[in-house]
């Protein structure tokens, strides 16, 4: 229905369930209405209309969905030699400045990234034809709204506008409404396919405890005739949690969230694809438009949001003809929150049923055997697991490969190493200062001292002075020293000889007193000397 509309130029609103193909529904258009040299080689196009800037672009909004869409564009477009680029965060800048260097016809990309090349001139989107936003009641939530309208704004105003989302809501349409030009809106259904759900998606809905869902999870993983399986939370928490308790119970599990580094999140992926992992647990970033084969159970572990988090979760099972099982655990807390999904999706699930992992029910309904435990046995455990796969060194800013945490382990270390040497450094100066002092002006401050000991027995001073260098602190000293130094120079002018005398002191102190502290004590025994020496003669 979408193809003919949108071969002919115009602006598309399209709208179908999950898993029926609307990515080639607007890709096969796309591919059509780039140039390529083939056209030219054919007489369609003249040889002025190539160009190495874009001629199409798809917003979408995970990067999962991007490596998606660009894998599949690029096995559509491969008789034509159509050069598609995917452009994403998680990924070193380097090799995608270069691809558009060279030069592409079709970009696919995440707004954040789109924005930033940009920004910085290395992505043109002057030459842009065609826009698709893929998923595109999430590309016009708030969320990613604003970048959106950013980059429609780079865009030339002439151009074919082109949405594609299984859930399109009245708000959505009218928003969208102000960035096209007379859209046609397509909405896709089967004849005998009634509801918002897939038929051939069996679903379950059960009342859970929290606490009791790890070993519920356990034996449904366990039910006969079970592919691959996708689990669902919430929270990036969550969902490592739950991965991680998989994993201790025996079975090949592998996570995708926020919190994991771009590596991680496609080793995840590509390990459920190639079947060395069966369980994904994952948070909604892999909720919209992953298309993997032979999932044959979802399971929400956690309540979605809304309805159309519902939708698109369980719409990963059942696709493209398949049939699929889908099961969610509901909570007490979380009973309002499904009441309202179930009615918003026209269900029969309003109070789900109380079950627990020893429920009878939950066995007969989901086809588990009698003798499943919550631990897999090690007869079953075949698959290689997430550690067969390889993490491929994608060049993450701020990743492992640049070299980062080396550096900031060295520079932690740096100013913990710092404060030490200036200490020990202070310390050995003032060492150096007192015994690096130079031996020939010691002698005669030593003798000097020694001989106002002689002179002057019974003076005070004469005796702090002997013992105040090992004993008291050198601030004191310098005090004292000074204290002496300038009663000496008040008692000077009483008489004339006594001021001559206090002068030559002086002056033969000063000459071979070079280091202060020798100085300091010296000076404050022959200026205390003197002075006891000149108090009989004032006398």
């Amino acid at each position: 229905m979408t193809l003919p509309v949108a071969l002919a130029g115009t602006d598309v609103i399209g709208q179908a369930k999950t898993g029926t193909g609307k990515t080639l529904g607007f890709g096969l258009p796309l591919l059509e209405s780039v140039t390529v040299p083939a056209d030219v080689e054919l007489g369609r196009a003249k040889p002025e209309e190539l160009t190495e800037a874009p001629q199409a672009l798809v917003v979408v909004p995970t990067r999962e969905l991007c490596q998606q869409v660009t894998n599949d564009l690029l096995t559509a477009g491969k008789v034509r030699n159509v050069r598609v680029l995917s452009i994403y965060g998680g990924r070193a800048y380097e090799p995608q400045v270069e691809a558009l260097k060279k030069g592409v016809d079709v970009v696919v990309g995440t707004p954040g990234r789109l924005l930033d090349l940009a920004g910085q001139k290395k992505l043109r989107l002057s030459q842009i034809r065609t826009l698709v936003l893929d998923e595109a009641d999430e590309m016009l939530d708030l969320g990613f709204l604003p970048d959106v309208e950013k980059i429609i704004e780079m865009l030339p105003t002439r151009r074919q506008t082109m949405l594609f989302s299984a859930t399109m809501p009245g708000q959505v349409i009218s928003l969208a409404r102000r960035y096209m030009s007379q859209p046609t809106h397509i909405r896709a259904t089967a004849p005998d396919d009634e509801g918002q759900t897939v038929a051939n998606t069996t679903q379950h809905v059960f009342r859970a405890h929290s606490m009791d869902k790890p070993e519920m999870v356990s034996r449904i993983l366990q039910a006969e005739g079970r592919g691959l399986a996708m689990v669902f939370c919430r929270t990036k928490r969550t969902a490592a949690d739950v991965a991680e308790q998989l994993s201790r119970r025996g079975f090949a599990a592998g996570a995708v969230h926020g919190d994991l580094g771009q590596g991680a999140r496609e080793q995840a992926l590509r390990a459920f694809r190639n079947g060395k992992v069966d369980v994904l647990v994952c948070t909604d970033v892999a909720a919209r438009g992953i298309d993997v084969d032979n999932v044959t159970h979802v399971i929400n572990y956690q309540t979605p949001e809304d309805e159309k988090t519902y939708l698109h979760r369980i719409g990963r099972t059942g696709r493209a003809g398949n049939s699929g099982i889908a099961v969610t655990l509901v909570d007490w807390d979380d009973i309002p929150r499904w009441q309202l999904i179930n009615k918003a999706l026209e269900l029969d699930f309003n109070d789900p049923e109380e079950t627990y992992s020893t429920s009878p029910h939950l066995y007969e309904v989901l086809g588990i055997p009698k003798e499943a435990k919550g631990i897999l046995p090690r007869t079953e455990r075949t698959r290689a697991g997430l550690a067969a796969e390889e993490i491929e060194d994608l060049g993450e800013p701020g990743g492992r490969s640049h070299g980062k945490p080396a550096a900031s382990s060295a520079e932690r270390t740096r100013p913990a190493r710092k404060p030490r040497q200036r200490r020990r450094t202070r310390g050995a100066l003032r060492a150096g200062e007192t015994a690096g002092a130079d031996p020939t002006s010691a002698a005669p401050a030593g003798s000097a001292a020694e001989q106002a000991a002689a002179t002057a027995e019974g003076a005070p001073g004469a005796e702090a002075g002997e013992g105040g260098t090992a004993r008291k602190p050198r601030r004191r000293r310098r005090t004292r020293a000074g204290a002496a130094s300038a009663e000496a120079g008040a008692q000077a002018p009483t008489s004339q000889e006594g001021g001559e005398r206090g002068q030559a002191a002086v002056a033969t102190d000063e000459a071979p007193r070079k280091p202060r502290r020798r100085r300091t004590r010296s000076g404050a025994a022959s200026s205390r000397s003197t002075g006891t020496a000149q108090r009989p003669s004032e006398g």
